[in-house]
């Protein structure tokens, strides 16, 4: 039952920020006056408890917004080389535009930026009927990616 103690107890421990080996040396330092704690861990539980990997701050975050959809087709193999073909074609006219080719049942997309309102994503379906290029063009609410 102790056992069982402790090792809620280090689990408890290991979510702190703390590095996990001063937990357990603070756990068994003594005090006078006080219990005394002393933990058995196996060799691979003290390799758990020491190696960490450290979340560094999220580059991107999801969110509701608008993208221009360029090309919606069926869901054949044919469509899927054509949403390829059409997002290399955007590539190269805007090249610095974010592009996503995606299977939504049932069918094909290819859908470009990531903007946050209506007005910014008007502007880019401007730009894009304007190449003159490409026969499908409008504006989609869709989840977006948000730079942080």
């Amino acid at each position: 039952m102790k056992y069982l103690h402790c090792c809620l107890l280090l689990l408890a421990f290991s979510s702190v920020n703390l590095p996990a080996q001063d937990i357990v040396q603070n756990l068994q330092y003594i005090v006078p006056g006080q219990g005394r704690v002393t933990i058995y861990e196996d060799a691979d539980v003290k390799a758990l408890l020491t190696t960490h990997t450290e979340i560094g701050p999220r580059d991107v975050m999801k969110g509701s917004g608008y993208r221009v959809q360029i090309y919606a087709g069926n869901n054949s193999r044919q469509a899927h080389s054509e949403a390829l073909e059409v997002a290399s074609r955007i590539k190269m006219y805007f090249p610095d535009l974010e592009i996503y080719t995606s299977f939504i049942s049932p069918r094909w997309l290819c859908r470009v930026g990531d903007f946050r309102s209506i007005e910014e994503a008007n502007v880019m379906m401007r730009k894009i009927k304007a190449v003159d290029v490409f026969k499908e063009v409008s504006i989609v609410k869709d989840e977006i990616n948000i730079k942080l």
